[in-house]
């Protein structure tokens, strides 16, 4: 078996998404699950930073009734402590907020942590990731060093997909998105997720788009957009680079 994945545009943490976290409590089926918050993404933001994620984290999920606890694996080295790992092995939900998608990835490719995350899903922990949490599940993360849009690796768990939240957000969008259908090759589509929403699901199985807004699908060739409320299935992708 493995775990509900929620992908999320924005809003991690606030009352807006609360839909979203009790369905995610609830998929835990615990009266008082376990809930560990990751602020890793934004590990390179410093120590105030950090703090700021981890507590708006934890006085989230305990006012919904879980018993919820910040994890400070900030980088590769922390990423690798024993006692993290157990922690987030043991989680019934975990919960990677926004920040920086090729710190966060660095941080945890190959690590104790990235280890323990999968363990976790493999017994049915439900996994949530927003903005840079959700980007790094998909099969590329953009170079956004990259004038010509290049794409890099992700953990490829929703296989031939590239995530890109704060879709409805996001700036120059006139000339970033025909950019990023003609990167596209065939069997390879992207996801744009809007801010303050998520895409509720399973690989393999069907999605819900909750929270404000919708959702985009888009391959090289045409996007659909699919509103809150709605449910569909991914494609099944070429994880082809």
């Amino acid at each position: 078996m493995t775990g509900l994945i929620a992908l999320l545009g924005s809003g991690e943490y606030l009352d807006v998404m609360n839909d979203v976290d009790r369905r995610l409590l609830a998929e835990t089926g615990k009266t008082t699950p376990r809930v560990v918050c990751l602020p890793t993404a934004a590990g390179q933001e410093g120590a105030a930073s950090i703090s700021r994620w981890s507590r708006l984290g934890v006085d989230h999920f305990v006012k919904l009734g879980a018993d919820a606890e910040a994890v400070p694996v900030v980088d590769r080295a922390t990423a690798d402590e024993p006692q993290h790992a157990d922690k987030i092995r043991a989680a019934d939900l975990i919960y990677f907020s926004g920040g920086d998608p090729g710190h966060l990835y660095r941080a945890l490719a190959g690590t104790k942590t990235w280890d323990a995350v999968v363990a976790a899903r493999a017994r049915g922990a439900v996994l949530a990731g927003c903005s840079a949490g959700a980007m790094i599940l998909g099969q590329y993360l953009p170079d956004r060093f990259s004038l010509n849009f290049n794409f890099d690796s992700g953990f490829g768990w929703i296989a031939g997909c590239l995530i890109l939240p704060h879709f409805d957000r996001l700036p120059f969008r006139p000339i970033l998105l025909p950019m990023v259908r003609r990167k596209l090759k065939d069997g390879q589509y992207a996801l744009g997720i809007d801010e303050n929403t998520a895409l509720v699901g399973r690989v393999g199985g069907a999605w819900d788009v909750m929270g404000a807004a919708g959702v985009s699908l888009m391959t090289r060739r045409d996007t659909h957009r699919h509103r809150t409320g709605s449910r569909l299935t991914l494609p099944h992708a070429s994880t082809d680079a």
